[in-house]
């Protein structure tokens, strides 16, 4: 079988092989490939991606065949010279099937108008269309105004155009989710908005391979760092770090010497010039409730980095006002950080209240800190909620499992595309031939 990947992302592999720094987002989706692989020998497996280059570039890796395509100036607005591209890869490959990784960019429905979609099938990763209405994080927009800097205005970058241009996304991921006939998802969350959007869509159910790391990592209560709360992402509203902020001194009544450890650029040092109007908020808000000292951005961090951070935290704590499933906190549950999570989007398919982790209401500063401040008294129950954690964790993110689960679903799909389908309940015939 030919399966042919469609991604934002550039893999490690090609960036090694052009002289490129290698990506930090995006890990598991090379992880599962080699996983892939590996449990389906005679698979042929190549990745349509995007690079800094003009023309369609190929480049043959050990195991994979990469298609590089320039990429666009603006990843955010629908794109038709990529169309072409997007035909002469696929001709060049010859698929059995097409699998598009991730909803939320328009080059994703420019290629099912350039290739069509009978053998195609879309990850949800997130889904803009619903994530837009969440952006702000809660914050007022009356309040948020106030923020905006000079560097929003010069850039016509403000929060507000942000939303805007999450929500311009999102009406192109409609109209994708409108077209494909298959779509695989890991929610109960995600189901029931890829069902809203597309009844007739065959749903597919898969738990994402993270990165290798993280299954040899084990946190240890007695090497951590008491007191700490490790974040792994902080730079807009709709991730939650003001929560964090707000709960911050309800808890360091308990535990003075609490302190807040975040993946990623520090937003919050660099020249006023230059800061955006969520750091300016973020700063002011941190300011008033004198916590300011307590945060500290580590920067960007590799795999390995972030299961050292996992290992050196007390807890990890995912805020984010809506996620699919965040990843961050698959991986936090792996290594066995215990893990406090916002009651949102997929996140309590991944927690079991009170023994995988914990959960609350992303607006209710009170129950994080009261919950923070439980895990932070009790070794015991750190122990308890780290190993069932990391065992539900393991099973959820079983390589071997989501590999053969993986054949599995692209057998389906080329099933279909066989037998005169495409993919949707019913048997309804090809509405849009690929014109490659």
């Amino acid at each position: 079988m030919k399966v042919l990947w469609l991604t934002n992302i550039l893999f490690p592999e090609p960036c090694r092989m052009l002289g490129l720094p290698e990506p930090v987002l995006g890990g598991w989706m090379y992880a599962g490939a080699q996983e892939l692989m590996k449990a389906v020998p005679d698979l042929k497996l190549a990745a349509a991606m995007f690079y800094p280059g003009n023309g369609l570039r190929r480049l043959d890796g050990e195991s994979m065949t990469y298609y590089l395509i320039p990429a666009p100036a603006d990843m955010n607005a629908y794109r038709k010279e990529l169309e072409p591209f997007f035909r002469e890869a696929r001709y060049a490959f010859g698929p059995d099937v097409v699998h598009i990784h991730g909803s939320e960019y328009p080059h994703s429905l420019a290629w099912v108008n350039a290739c069509g979609a009978g053998n195609t099938a879309v990850s949800i990763q997130g889904l803009s269309s619903v994530c837009a209405g969440f952006y702000l994080g809660g914050i007022s927009r009356r309040e948020l105004v106030k923020f905006v800097t000079l560097r929003d205005l010069m850039r016509r970058d403000t929060l507000f155009a942000q939303q805007r241009r999450m929500k311009a996304r999102g009406r192109y991921e409609r109209e994708l989710f409108s077209k494909v006939g298959h779509v695989i998802g890991r929610t109960a969350w995600d189901r029931a908005h890829a069902w809203a959007m597309n009844p007739e869509a065959r749903y597919h159910f898969l738990h994402p391979t993270l990165r290798e790391p993280f299954y040899r990592s084990e946190w240890d209560a007695g090497a951590c760092e008491k007191h700490t709360i490790f974040l792994s992402q902080s730079h807009y509203p709709l991730k939650g770090l003001h929560m964090v902020a707000e709960a911050l001194p309800l808890v360091l009544r308990h535990y003075p010497d609490a302190r807040v450890h975040v993946a990623g650029p520090d937003i919050l040092s660099v020249p006023a010039w230059r800061r955006n109007g969520y750091a300016h908020y973020l700063g002011k808000l941190m300011e008033r409730l004198g916590v300011r000292d307590r945060f500290r951005w580590l920067g960007r961090l590799s795999a390995e980095q972030m299961c050292s951070q996992f290992r050196k935290a007390h807890i990890f704590v995912c805020p984010s006002m809506i996620e699919n499933e965040s990843n961050s906190l698959g991986e936090a549950q792996m290594v066995g950080t215990p893990c406090i999570a916002a009651y949102a989007g997929g996140m309590m398919d991944s927690v079991s209240h009170g023994e995988t982790g914990f959960l609350y209401r992303f607006e209710d500063a009170e129950l994080l800190a009261m919950q923070v401040c439980r895990l932070f008294g009790d070794m015991d129950l750190c122990r308890h909620v780290s190993s069932r954690g990391r065992r539900a964790a393991l099973a959820r993110h079983d390589r071997s499992a989501n590999a053969e689960q993986l054949r599995r679903i692209y057998r389906d799909i080329a099933g279909d595309t066989a037998n005169g389908t495409d993919g949707r309940e019913g048997g309804r015939k090809e509405d849009s031939p690929c014109s490659c």
